[in-house]
This record gives C-alpha cells, structure tokens and sequence, in this order.
C-alpha cells in the first residue's frame, strides 16, 4: 500500500486529490494539509511514501518547503501545477530540486479537470513511490538560484569527432529533469545536435530547455517544426508534440506532430527513437536515461538495429530503473553507464563511431 499525503491550499483540490488516489486499491490518502507547516507537522507523525505537493501556498511556498524535505527527510514529491508560464518556471525549478514528477493542475472546471489527469496521476504517483531519492546539501547548485539566473558552463571543445554527420538522441521520464541537467551542462559546444524527448506537461518544457540554455555550454531550445539540426545545438520536444528527426538532403531537420501517444505518452521516446533509426542509422546514438515504464525500448533497439551506438542509464543511478531497464532487455541498448559519465560516453562514442 502506498501511504501519500496530500499538501494544498485548496480544499476543494484536497477534495479532488484525495478522491482520486484513494480510488486506487494500492493508494492510501493518510492525511491532507493546507500548508508546509501543518505537513511538516504530519510527515513526522505519518510518514507517507509520496507526498503531493502545491506550488504556491500561504506562509511557506512550495519550493521553499520541498528544498527542506529534500534536505533534511528525503521522499518522493510530486508536484502540482498550474499551468501558466510562471508556475512553470517555478516547477521546473523544483524537479532540478529532486521532485519526483509534476501534474499540471487545470485553471478552469478543476473537477472535470482532474478527473480528466486521474490516469496521469495515479501512474505518477505510483512511479514515485518506488523511486530511489536521496538527500541533498543546500548547495548542491539545483535550487532556486540554478538556472536562467547561473553563469553559462564552459566545458572543453571535444576531441574533433565529425559533429555534422552524428544525431545524438535522448529520451527519459521520471526523474529526467535532474538526469538531462548532469549531461546537457557537460557537453562540449562543439557537441553534434542533439534532440531530446521528456515526459513532461504540455507547458512546462520551454522553461525547462530556457534554464538548460542559461548554463549550458550549447544552445538549448524547445523544437519547433522545421528547425535544422545544428551542432552545438540541442532540441525538447514540447510537452504535447511528438519529436521527429527527417533528413532533407544533408541536412537533419526537427519535425513535430501532434498525433495519438504512442506507448502511452506524447511527446514518445519510442516516435523519437524510430525516426533517428530511420533517418541517421549507423550516424545515431541513442541514449535513454530515468524513467518509469517501457517507452524508448522498441526505439532504442530499431537504432542499434540500423546500427547506431546506444547507451544506457545504469540501474545504480537512475531515480527509477524503469525506461533503461526495459530498454536493455529487449536488447536496445550496448552499454549501461552511471549518469555522472553519460555525457563523456556521449562524446567518446561519437569520436570513435562512424
């Protein structure tokens, strides 16, 4: 059974949470509170495996009250949010925190809103609760302060592998936020294009490749249609379009589209995958990081079987071995490595491949 506490200060959101999770048979709703206080108050006396949590709350905001949890009583958090620009920002910050996921909270008609995300987050929920978190120092460089206000990486220029005919693509899910900060930040500038598919709300994914942009030491942007693959530069799918890569002539270009989910999400890795497979073939590299589920296997092992290079997060640190996992063994990916070398296998396998 899954204990969750909801944290909100609407009590008709309370309502609607409560009711939701606790019509899962492995869910359990152990308590709700209307602020950071009266939680904190209630994961001492309660305990609970995941805790949903509200961005914006009186007294104490939610950002302020997850970088204590992460700190000093690590658990999984999911948040919760609306959907606008600012609460955006705010989200993306707390998933570089050690958030779990996010639900985005509708704006209008909540009820019919919610129960319209009721899949979306009784599997968010569940994903959180067998994640792997660990506690954090307060200057641990992903809080408030990280991000479009952070000085720009400088990372060496790479060992001179032909960027132009290399597509490096990426796709993860719960816990990605994190996973692609580690390794975007760590590729040099010269780095061949990269495109990357995350699991994330429609909405939130602009601020997240914007706050990417700000410390990376390549570009990083939300794709659009049409927009040519370059190096040193690097493309997310928005949270509600497929990603594509199609070639036209010599050129890679970004194609999106926004058809049914395909293995059971949009933005798909699988769709991601399949088109590099089918557009770069031995010239990808395909790298598939945290996440829960098994979205990314089929496509990871069509890019090896086209005969791109393929690599995998290993099972010690990923926040939840789920999308590497299936992916290696359905036979996608060559070599599992730890996430803190993920970047410089990036870099050494486009130097040696091809």
């Amino acid at each position: 059974m899954i204990r969750v506490l909801v944290v909100d200060d609407s009590a008709l959101m309370r309502d609607l949470l409560s009711a939701i999770l606790s019509s899962d048979p492995e869910i359990e709703v152990v308590g709700t509170a209307n602020d950071p206080y009266q939680a904190r108050t209630m994961i001492k006396e309660l305990n609970p495996d995941v805790v949903t949590l509200d961005v914006e709350m009186p007294r104490m905001d939610g950002l302020s009250f997850l970088e204590k949890i992460m700190r000093l009583r690590p658990m999984p958090v999911v948040m919760v949010s609306t959907l606008t620009q600012k609460h955006a920002d705010i989200t993306v910050q707390a998933l570089e925190m050690g958030a779990v996921d996010v639900v985005g909270k509708p704006t209008i008609d909540m009820k019919r809103g919610m129960e319209e995300r009721r899949g979306e987050l009784l599997q968010k929920v569940r994903a959180a609760a067998r994640a792997r978190v660990t506690a954090r120092s307060g200057g641990g460089g992903t809080g408030a302060g990280a991000g479009a206000g952070a000085p720009r990486r400088t990372v060496a220029t790479g060992p001179g592998y032909r960027s132009t005919d290399k597509v490096v693509a990426i796709g993860a899910s719960t816990g990605g936020v994190e996973a692609l900060r580690e390794v975007v930040t760590a590729l040099p500038p010269d780095s061949p294009p990269v495109v990357i598919t995350q699991h994330m709300p429609g909405g939130f994914t602009r601020s997240f490749a914007e706050r990417l942009n700000g410390i990376s030491a390549v570009a990083v942007a939300e794709a659009t249609d049409g927009a040519r693959l370059l190096p040193g530069h690097c493309f997310i799918a928005p949270g509600d379009h497929h990603l594509e890569v199609t070639r036209s002539g010599g050129a890679y270009l970004c194609r999106l589209h926004d058809g049914p989910p395909v293995s059971g999400h949009r933005p798909s890795v699988d769709v991601l995958f399949s088109s590099v497979a089918q557009a770069a073939g031995v010239n990808g590299v395909g790298v598939i990081l945290t996440g829960m589920g098994k979205d990314g296997a089929l496509g990871l092992k069509a890019m090896r079987e086209a005969g791109a290079r393929t690599l995998g997060q290993d099972e010690d640190t990923s926040l939840v071995y789920g999308m590497p996992k299936a992916a290696f063994l359905a036979g996608g990916v060559e070599r599992q490595v730890p996430l803190s070398r993920v970047a410089d296998a990036i870099v050494e396998t486009c130097r040696t491949a091809g």
